[in-house]
């Protein structure tokens, strides 16, 4: 299958990059700087991603490219560009202050294939320290603003091109019209890259390797595992067991509700209800990171005394996506951000690893869902933390804690799907703060807990706000979690947004 390749210089919206280019129906990998596969027949061309260091940096990455200029179409982003310009002799100097934020295209070339279609005035993004003073003899200038003269810059002949703005952004209005125009109008991409042509050759790949032996898979409800058991299912059929552990901290009625999903999916998947288990080994504990590895450490435990009864697994399925794997490591080779389905296996589990949707993003995982034939209600499903509910109950976890949160939680989310306010909110939940407060309920004092809603909107859970709900939906949604749950008589809401807070609490 045709191929983009992203060479990643370090730029935070690398990924982004990437997601425009699977947007236009073309497959792409995002590689390390220094880690071009000159072997690979199926690359049309290359894309160089922007950077948080300069070209003439001591540490500045300056990767041999000699195997990829004049042999494949190279667009070069903010660092990409110039370093495009520093190798062919053109001059990139500090600008004194960082260009950052909107600016308008005062001239657009109307020979440059790249901006066929991108009209002067269209707005676009920049955030650079250094600009390109002059651009490299032989190539010519494509697009200028106010402020940069040198916005972007071209060379036919050798097929290169360079932007100093970020087209991969929102920001830049017709950034996707330019991205289509390098993918599609100059790389030639047939747009091959689509839910259903992914569904159609993965399960091929997978009753190719996997053949007739068996697989476990561990299961948390959430879209990714759950696509992935659905791919599976479809290609090894009951060769395939799904492992589902209750670790106690679920939402109300949830182990029941997503065991009968899958069931109803044709999917043969294995319940262990572990509740009591975790929640006593919780007792007493208050300091957050304890409460996560006593979770995650009697996870794997549970897991894996489930595993060993099934005989003749050869496989260990997860549910890994792209973004996993890239965030995992940095392109210096230092972790950024562990994930738990991300490393490899314990020596003893003797498995092999399998990993359907690991070239997938987020957005893509629920369109193979959808091509799938799954319900919504799953493909849709807010994110939940690992932990649970113990991650929403700062200090210790009780089963009393858990029942109250799980009830005002129920209320909460069972509100937002009523008034059809669930699909434009990212996550939602409520927290059980460890503090009592004084009420009034029936002539009577009370001292119960008080809970904190939480709401935000969000397009990758990187940065997030919070969201505005009506004020007559607040109203009524309090007075209904105080009358109907015994244990809380104060409800607050949470306006932080992320940054500076977490979504999640703890």
């Amino acid at each position: 299958m045709q191929k983009i390749i992203i060479l990643d210089f370090g730029s935070q919206t690398t990924q982004l990059i990437g997601r425009r280019v699977r947007e236009l129906g073309t497959f792409c990998e995002i590689l390390p700087y220094d880690k071009f596969p000159h072997d690979d027949p199926d690359v049309i061309g290359v894309i160089l991603s922007g950077s948080p260091l300069s070209v003439y940096a001591d540490d500045a990455f300056h990767p041999d490219l000699s195997g990829v200029f004049d042999r494949y179409p190279v667009l070069g982003i903010c660092y990409g560009a110039q370093l495009i310009s520093y190798n062919f002799g053109g001059r990139v100097e500090n600008s004194g202050t960082r260009e950052y934020g909107r600016a308008l295209l005062s001239y657009v070339s109307g020979a440059c294939p790249l901006f066929d279609g991108i009209s002067e005035g269209s707005q676009v993004w920049m955030s650079h320290g250094d600009s390109i003073t002059a651009i490299p003899e032989g190539f010519n200038l494509a697009a200028s603003t106010d402020t940069v003269r040198n916005a972007a810059f071209w060379n036919l002949e050798r097929r290169i091109w360079g932007v100093q703005f970020h087209p991969e952004v929102v920001h830049s209005l017709q950034g996707k019209q330019l991205l289509e125009n390098f993918v599609v109008g100059i790389c030639g991409s047939r747009r091959e890259w689509t839910a259903d042509s992914f569904v159609d050759t993965t399960v091929r790949e997978l009753r190719e390797e996997i053949g007739g032996e068996k697989v476990i898979l561990g299961l948390s409800g959430g879209v990714d595992s759950s696509v992935a058991a659905v791919l599976l299912g479809r290609a090894i059929g009951d060769r395939l067991t799904g492992i589902f552990v209750n670790h106690g901290l679920l939402r109300k009625n949830e182990y029941e509700d997503v065991l009968s999903d899958y069931r109803k999916l044709g999917l043969n998947v294995i319940g262990v209800d572990a509740s009591e288990r975790f929640l006593s080994a919780l007792k007493g504990v208050d300091e957050p990171e304890r409460k996560r590895k006593i979770i995650g450490s009697l996870f794997i435990e549970v897991f894996n005394a489930e595993a060993a009864k099934i005989s003749g697994a050869s496989f260990l399925a997860q549910g890994t996506i792209y973004p996993d794997r890239i965030e995992s490591k940095n392109i210096t080779g230092k972790v950024i951000k562990s994930h738990h389905n991300v490393g490899g296996l314990p020596e003893y589990m003797k498995l092999k690893l399998c990993e359907p949707l690991k070239w997938l993003f987020k957005d893509e995982v629920r369109a193979v869902g959808l091509s799938l034939g799954m319900p919504e209600h799953m493909i849709y499903r807010h994110p939940f933390p690992g932990p649970g509910l113990a991650v929403r109950i700062p200090g210790e976890v009780t089963p009393e804690k858990v029942r109250i949160l799980q009830n005002v939680d129920d209320i909460f989310i069972r509100a937002l799907k009523s008034e059809g306010l669930y699909d434009n909110i990212w996550q939602a939940g409520a927290i059980l703060l460890p503090v009592r407060t004084v009420g009034v309920m029936g002539d009577e004092r009370t001292y119960d807990y008080a809970v904190a809603l939480r709401a935000v909107t969000s397009s990758d859970a990187m940065t997030a706000d919070w969201a505005f709900l009506p004020e007559g939906f607040m109203r009524n949604l309090s007075n209904e979690i105080i009358n109907k749950v015994k244990g809380v008589n104060r409800v607050c809401y949470d306006i932080s947004s992320k940054p500076p807070s977490t979504i999640e609490w703890e």
